[in-house]
């Protein structure tokens, strides 16, 4: 490899490791790198998997105060989310390209809408708890009492959804992940963040060992961005750790919109 392209896909994969842990978007850096050094479309999606799947060790390594404790739910939603990746990857060998793109702008649209509006929604869920009276049990915005044992049907087959996208081609999953644990589950947005990207790297892990062997990845641009993803994932966690969290919240959500216009054009276009 040319020292050029060595250091693009490094630089490339420490702003998307950093993008990813902090905010979901790390194929917004990875992917567009990957066609920049000339790899066609199916196959730098499906090297890109391989290499994000680098990125989870750095994130939930970086992410252990937040996953404290948390190890109950990771374990439930993991039973959706590895098949979940399977699946995903499933159909992106096996059918037609285009099966999700055409939907995704919509969706990422909407998942940066429902983070801008989680504090108001976990507001809304709380004074209907208070209305109902002390006696009552306290819920997340979607259903499940909090400290259940298992998450709500809807939190599990959320998770099950992005998990088959995030295996199928992933730009933006981790907006839509992040979006369905806070409005979802009672954790905080560092918390949902460190657990949006252990449940989509369990996910990028599974859909990555299929591709490993049945996918057309170009081992040769693993490495370097699997190093550059490794340090910015580990780094991201304790960057988020020190913005405001609505200051957090909101350029994640900004920038998802981005993405969403720009998934459009992309797709619609």
């Amino acid at each position: 490899m040319p020292p050029e392209t060595v250091l693009l896909l490094v630089g490339a994969g420490v702003a998307a490791g950093l993008c990813g842990s902090m905010a979901g978007l790390a194929s917004l850096f990875s992917y567009p790198a990957l066609l920049a050094v000339g790899l066609p479309a199916t196959t730098a999606n499906v090297t890109n998997t391989v290499a994000l799947a680098f990125s989870t060790v750095g994130a939930a390594a970086g992410s252990r105060p937040e996953l404290a404790g948390q190890a109950r739910t990771v374990g439930r939603l993991a039973l959706v989310a590895l098949p979940g990746g399977a699946l995903g990857a499933g159909l992106l060998l096996l059918t037609p390209p285009g099966v999700f793109e055409v939907v995704v702008p919509v969706l990422v649209a909407g998942a940066s809408v429902a983070l801008l509006l989680q504090p108001r929604l976990r507001a809304r869920g709380e004074r209907r708890r208070r209305a109902d009276g002390p006696g009552a049990v306290s819920a997340d915005a979607l259903g499940a009492p909090v400290g259940s044992a298992w998450p709500s049907r809807p939190v599990l087959a959320g998770v099950l959804l992005v998990s088959v996208y995030g295996g199928y081609f992933g730009a933006a999953a981790g907006v839509l992940m992040l979006a369905l644990v806070l409005v979802g589950l009672p954790v905080s947005l560092l918390q949902g963040n460190a657990l949006k990207t252990v449940l989509l790297g369990l996910a990028n892990l599974v859909a990555a060992a299929g591709f490993a062997f049945f996918g057309p990845v170009e081992w040769w641009a693993v490495p370097p961005m699997a190093a550059g993803l490794l340090v910015g994932a580990w780094c991201g966690p304790a960057l988020a750790r020190r913005l405001p969290a609505a200051v957090l919240r909101t350029g994640i959500a900004l920038a998802g919109m981005g993405l969403a216009v720009s998934l459009a054009v992309q797709s619609w276009v």
